[in-house]
């Protein structure tokens, strides 16, 4: 790892976007997995893919410290853990904001992100506290979209650069409210002066997720102007991040990968010294 300043850091998400038109990235919830993401190479025929930034997720923090994704992890800790992938990194790195809370708390989340060199926040239209989009037993009650948007533009006012990047994750499909309705949050966002639109979904089959993408594109002609597209393709995951892009996304997010790898050795390895009263076995795990 070489050294950057916060400055550059910030930067550097934008830059990547406008050289290349879509970005990967992998998440990070600790140093270490941020080592992993940073270093993960692989040589294709086209060349050498990696990863172009690093996704702080409120899902895999909450859960590195055994506790539920319902908004309780306190901001410092958050930081602390931002911090840590910083340290060891030179990427870009995303964050997730949750719903952002408050307008007067996500106000004071932007300064402080965007002073770290955070090159962009993710917040979802859902009520606080938010439940888990991936959770099918739990019930999704969406923010009003205009609230929304008029947090949207609280963020906004706080910004000192034109690199912070505000994303807006649209949560309808997750909710059941059809795409008629995550259009109708798409266009409020975008006059809210938002920096990219995420679209979410929980079913196995990108259809709706593609069907978003090219309305997306008819509304952002009609208005005139295009935020960037993300997705996070995990119960899509046969789609390809290639394919992805040839339909408008910019920025696909690979977004619990490394817990949940690590979680399953981890497991796999107490599970072995037991069943073997020794540990030589769990060196293969």
């Amino acid at each position: 790892m070489g050294v950057i300043t916060p400055d550059n850091r910030l930067k550097l998400l934008k830059e990547k976007l406008d050289q290349r038109g879509f970005v990967r990235i992998i998440e990070a919830h600790s140093g270490l997995s941020a080592l992993v993401g940073d270093a993960a190479s692989f040589q294709s025929e086209n060349g050498v893919v990696e990863y172009d930034g690093l996704w702080e997720s409120s899902l895999t923090d909450s859960t590195t410290k055994g506790l539920p994704d319902i908004e309780i992890i306190s901001l410092d800790s958050r930081i602390n853990t931002i911090n840590e992938i910083m340290e060891v990194s030179d990427k870009p790195v995303i964050v997730d904001g949750d719903t952002g809370r408050s307008p007067v708390e996500f106000e004071f989340l932007v300064r402080r992100l965007e002073r770290l060199g955070v090159s962009a926040v993710i917040i979802e239209d859902k009520v606080f506290p938010k439940r888990n989009s991936l959770d099918t037993s739990a019930k999704q009650t969406l923010e009003d979209p205009v609230a929304f948007g008029q947090k949207i533009q609280r963020g906004k006012s706080q910004t000192l650069t034109d690199e912070f990047m505000i994303i807006s994750r649209l949560e309808s499909l997750i909710a059941g409210t059809g795409l008629e309705d995550v259009l109708g949050r798409a266009e409020t966002y975008i006059k809210a002066g938002v920096d990219g639109v995420m679209i979410h979904s929980q079913k196995d089959q990108h259809d709706d997720i593609l069907d978003f993408a090219a309305a997306y594109e008819t509304l952002c002609k009609r208005l005139g102007v295009r935020p960037p597209l993300i997705c996070v393709p995990t119960t899509y995951n046969l789609t390809t991040d290639v394919e992805l892009a040839e339909h408008g996304f910019n920025i696909m997010i690979r977004a619990n990968h490394l817990l949940r790898s690590s979680y399953k050795a981890m497991e796999e390895a107490a599970v072995s010294i037991l069943a073997h009263d020794r540990s030589f076995e769990s060196e293969a795990v």
